[in-house]
């Protein structure tokens, strides 16, 4: 199967540059929210935001021509068919389970039988995604790390019904859009996969030095980039998780 056109559900932070990476590499992309206000902040999003298209282009990313291209791939529209009906559909609507589940519901429906859905979750079951829908196999997780544009992350979340041709060709996506796609194994027991797990346990035992008093949450901010090179520390990771990265 040869993806070419993407559907993405949610017009959130996530959901608009997700399109946008999609698109920058050259998939025909469907935006998809309920709220047209959304719709509209996700476009602007993808242009005008941090880690939008126009920030590619002032930092030679890529030029004005490819950036124009690319915001010409992708539709923003509160017609849930349309984005239904495409290759490759990522869900990435806000994390409650209960939503979710009712969107793969509707997702498997909608869509054509040949259709892979994929998940956005940072942690829910893809099982309990599956079992919504009359096509567990073409169902899998990508989990994708903000901000998308720069983030190399995709967390390819198998369950024990996802198929290996449904996984080569979301690994086959993830690759064009510049990711490493990784292949784990769905959790139904665990929140958070592999990389939101240990990113959680990190933050516990940062926490937990804090409220004993040994540093400061500066203090464990700096160490940690110094010694281990990370981008942030789990202060600053939980800080640009929730509420966006700011330019340094």
């Amino acid at each position: 199967m040869t993806v070419e056109r993407i559907g993405v559900l949610g017009a959130g932070v996530m959901g608009g540059a997700i399109a946008q990476v999609c698109a920058t590499v050259g998939f025909d992309v469907v935006v998809y929210d309920i709220d047209s206000e959304a719709l509209v902040a996700g476009k602007q999003h993808a242009t005008t935001g941090r880690f939008g298209l126009d920030s590619g282009v002032e930092r030679a990313k890529l030029t004005r021509e490819d950036a124009d291209a690319a915001l010409a791939r992708i539709t923003f529209t509160e017609d849930f068919a349309a984005a239904a009906h495409t290759d490759l559909v990522i869900e990435a609507v806000p994390e409650r389970l209960d939503l979710k589940i009712r969107v793969f519901r509707d997702l498997d429906a909608a869509a054509p039988p040949s259709t892979i859905l994929c998940s956005n979750s940072s942690g829910f079951p893809i099982q309990a995604l599956a079992a919504a829908t009359d096509r567990p196999e073409l169902v899998v997780g990508w989990h994708w790390a903000s901000p998308a544009p720069v983030m190399k992350f995709a967390e390819i979340v198998r369950t024990r019904t996802t198929s290996d041709a449904t996984v080569a060709v979301v690994i086959g996506a993830a690759t064009q859009c510049g990711k490493h796609p990784v292949v784990v194994q769905d959790t139904p027991m665990a929140w958070g996969y592999v990389a939101n797990r240990v990113y959680f346990a990190m933050v516990a035992e940062a926490q937990k030095i804090v409220n004993e008093g040994i540093a400061t949450a500066d203090d464990v901010d700096q160490l940690m980039t110094d010694c281990y090179r990370w981008p942030a520390g789990p202060f600053g990771m939980v800080k640009g998780a929730g509420s966006g990265w700011t330019a340094t």
